[in-house]
């Protein structure tokens, strides 16, 4: 048995989802980055990993601005109640317009959160293959005619 129970870990993460879909709906990504740790390490692999709960609010702010309606829908998860974690499937998925088919653009991601008590989050891993699947659904829907907020930034980042 772990240092929290399963029920914890689970109420802990249905609040993590409803602050994150609030986050994405709003833009208030400081909200989303308040429930880490102060401590939190977060690993990112297009954008490496971050130390700190104000390192993770400055990247998130930063990476989704140009993304205000970008959703999230959740696949699979499980709780390892032994160590706290939850991995789950995510979808990275962006709004209108949508692929010919009527489909949205998107990419798989599969997270795992581990849980530090109170609420709050001791790390995040985002695990996903950022040059396999993200430009090319991201060119998708720029092409299809998508539009961000701030275009320069994200082809500094994306090329």
């Amino acid at each position: 048995m772990g240092r929290f129970s399963r029920d914890d870990i689970h109420q802990a993460f249905e609040h993590y989802k409803r602050v994150r879909d609030e986050a994405s709906r709003t833009g208030d990504w400081a909200r989303w980055a308040a429930l880490f740790t102060a401590d939190a390490h977060y690993i990112e692999h297009a954008y490496g990993e971050l130390r700190g709960r104000d390192a993770i609010c400055a990247w998130i702010i930063d990476v989704m601005a140009p993304f205000p309606t970008m959703t999230f829908p959740q696949g699979w998860s499980v709780i390892d109640e032994a160590s706290g974690a939850v991995v789950w499937e995510v979808w990275n998925e962006f709004p209108a317009p949508f692929q010919p088919d009527g489909t949205p653009f998107r990419f798989p991601n599969w997270s795992r959160l581990v849980y530090a008590g109170d609420g709050l989050w001791q790390s995040e891993e985002d695990v996903y293959n950022p040059k396999r699947d993200a430009p090319g659904v991201f060119k998708g829907w720029l092409d299809a005619g998508g539009q961000l907020r701030s275009s320069e930034k994200v082809k500094q980042k994306h090329g």
